[in-house]
């Protein structure tokens, strides 16, 4: 006797609705394609499964990248913080730095000022390091926000200026090209036309760790003085 539909055995991959597989699968399309290409829709499709599926586990493409920071930052602070507390804000925001710097388009993502509540426990730990070491120096309560969004800007800003940078290799200039246009009258800016074609290789060196600590003492001692 023939077998129904009903108890054939299905084949095929069964569908995948597990938080992992979904992050890992996002993970994947990511780094393939990059972050633009990052839909609902088409992360659906990789994992073989409806969009309605989907929408159980992700509100939308926003809170699908916010659920793969949270889950990045899981590994981004060490458990060895120093115990000086301005030590301890340039360690945590090298970590934060050295997260991003790995997955800048997180940093677009956080572009807003209002990220602070949609991420979790484990990425909410650098700001809360941040400000309870801030706290601990001295500053109120209002300048320890006012300096964490500080090194908020500062720090996004490098990794998105580098992250385009590296995006736009195509403009780059080839060699034996001026760095400044001929049309510029270069006498009216002696300070450039002394760096002149030195401004490239200089422009590329890190400096973000020393710029950073620098930062961090002024902003400390401009909130406790």
């Amino acid at each position: 006797m023939p077998r129904s539909n009903a108890s054939r055995a299905r084949t095929g991959r069964p569908p995948a609705t597990s938080r992992a597989e979904i992050l890992a699968a996002a993970r994947l399309i990511i780094e393939r394609d990059g972050w633009e290409r990052l839909t609902v829709r088409r992360l659906a499709a990789e994992l073989g499964i409806g969009t309605t599926t989907l929408y159980h586990h992700v509100r939308d493409r926003e809170d699908l990248l916010v659920q793969l920071l949270n889950e990045h930052s899981g590994q981004t602070l060490r458990a060895d913080l120093p115990a000086d507390p301005r030590d301890r804000i340039v360690a945590a925001a090298l970590a934060m730095h050295d997260a991003l710097a790995a997955w800048p388009w997180a940093a677009e993502v956080l572009t807003t000022d209002g990220f602070i509540p949609r991420l979790g426990e484990p990425a909410l730990r650098v700001v809360e390091t941040i400000l309870a070491a801030a706290i601990e120096y001295g500053c109120g309560r209002e300048q320890a926000v006012h300096l964490f969004r500080a090194l908020w800007y500062f720090t996004v800003g490098e990794i998105l200026v580098r992250a385009h940078t590296r995006d736009r290799r195509t403009d780059a200039l080839r060699p034996g090209d001026p760095f400044f246009s001929d049309d510029l009258d270069m006498s009216a800016l002696p300070s450039l036309a002394a760096i002149g074609d030195q401004w490239p290789a200089l422009a590329a060196q890190d400096t973000y760790p020393q710029a950073l600590e620098a930062f961090v003492d002024g902003l400390l001692t401009q909130a406790t003085s």
